[in-house]
């Protein structure tokens, strides 16, 4: 899906999100958040892992909101009341 299937607007991580699918993002995050909960990394790691996190929770915000912008598209063009 590129940025525009996903109805991204200009600027909208247009990067990272270019790069990262939804799942792939979605992926890393869910390793990232175990990886914290488990502890055992220095305050610098832990750090980084946050970061990363952050980032990767916008990549996934970003194709949601585009989804959902398809989606309010596809509905408000059907006929009649559905």
């Amino acid at each position: 899906m590129t940025d525009a299937e996903g109805g991204a607007e200009a600027g909208a991580e247009p990067q990272v999100a270019s790069v990262l699918g939804y799942e792939q993002a979605r992926d890393e995050l869910i390793e990232v958040v175990r990886s914290l909960e488990a502890g055992g990394t220095t305050l610098e790691e832990s750090l980084a892992l946050w970061e990363r996190g952050e980032e990767l929770a916008k990549v996934c915000r970003h194709w949601l909101e585009g989804a959902r912008a398809r989606l309010d598209a596809a509905l408000a063009e059907s006929p009649g009341d559905a």
